[in-house]
């Protein structure tokens, strides 16, 4: 079981490997087309497909399975001890499929978080700015609420003589 793990965990990094070298040149996966296709079936220079890069899975299945049956045939004629066992045949398969799925991932998400960076860093300046508006708003002026209210208060009226204190005043009363 330990055996299995370690190799399941290093055919992770085996994939993540493949995919990556195939990110960078697909000079192998070329040469296959041009041995393989005709002139007018060949890939283009700028295509930049391979064995495992941007490939559907069922054809990186078939790719990697075909890769590690010869790597195992190979096994079994220089070693003659039994390594290669069918559960380690699978793990080795699974985890560089998986490998290959996970570099993918990794590689998309950089490619995202570098564009995005740009428009990230814009969208900051442009809160901070607004932050710094709205807070000298606050220093500088009463806000528009407390403004409407005060508006709303009438102020208070002089304080006019009663009827009484006038009627006095005129002489009508003493």
């Amino acid at each position: 079981m330990t055996l299995e793990i370690i190799i399941f965990i290093a055919s992770i990094l085996f994939g993540a490997i493949l995919y990556w070298r195939e990110s960078q040149g697909n000079k192998l996966y070329r040469f296959f087309n041009k041995l393989m296709n005709s002139k007018e079936l060949q890939m283009k220079s700028t295509d930049k497909k391979g064995f495992l890069y941007q490939q559907n899975f069922f054809i990186r299945l078939v790719f990697i399975t075909s890769l590690f049956l010869v790597g195992i045939l190979i096994t079994r004629f220089l070693i003659p001890i039994d390594l290669a066992t069918i559960s380690l045949f699978a793990s080795m398969i699974f985890g560089t499929l998986l490998g290959t799925y996970l570099a993918g991932f990794i590689f998309k998400s950089s490619k995202i978080i570098d564009e995005q960076s740009d428009s990230l860093e814009d969208k900051f300046d442009e809160v901070l700015e607004k932050g710094k508006d709205f807070i000298q708003d606050i220093k500088a002026k009463e806000p528009d609420a407390i403004e409407r209210a005060q508006e709303e208060i009438e102020p208070p009226k002089k304080q006019e003589k009663s009827a009484r204190e006038r009627l006095k005043d005129k002489g009508y009363l003493k």
